[in-house]
């Protein structure tokens, strides 16, 4: 019979490797192009669907932060100014701070739920509410 060093040994050999930093949850970066003096962002509804957001929601929250009016155009939003990409994805890396990860484990798995006039952070993965400060 084999020890117990060797059959972990075995089941070692035996198990997936998983590649990646570790990290599940990546923060997607905005795609677009120029037209003229507009922003024309083509990823924008992926990037909602990924962090599980209502587009509307994130919509008013990046136009707000950028100070550009934003219009629905199919499958894109169209910004009626000129913004970098180096500028519109600290924004969204500031959105999923304030409204996707959780303040306790700092995993995205949550969901925005309105309790009374607040509106509260509720994480799915540990049960953790956390009031939302920033007003859209």
């Amino acid at each position: 019979m084999e020890s117990y060093e060797q059959l972990l040994d075995k089941a070692y050999e035996k198990v997936k490797v998983i590649e990646g930093n570790g990290e599940r949850f990546e923060i997607p970066r905005i795609e677009g192009h120029f037209e003229g003096k507009r922003t024309i962002l083509t990823n924008f509804f992926h990037i909602a669907s990924y962090l599980r957001r209502d587009p509307d929601h994130f919509l008013k929250f990046l136009t707000k932060e950028l100070a550009a009016k934003g219009v629905v155009d199919g499958e894109r939003i169209i910004l009626n100014i000129k913004v970098p990409s180096k500028k519109i994805n600290p924004k969204i890396e500031q959105y999923i701070e304030d409204f996707v990860l959780c303040k306790e484990c700092r995993k995205p798995d949550t969901e925005l739920q309105k309790e009374g006039k607040l509106t509260v952070l509720h994480c799915l993965a540990c049960g953790a509410k956390h009031p939302i400060q920033s007003k859209i």
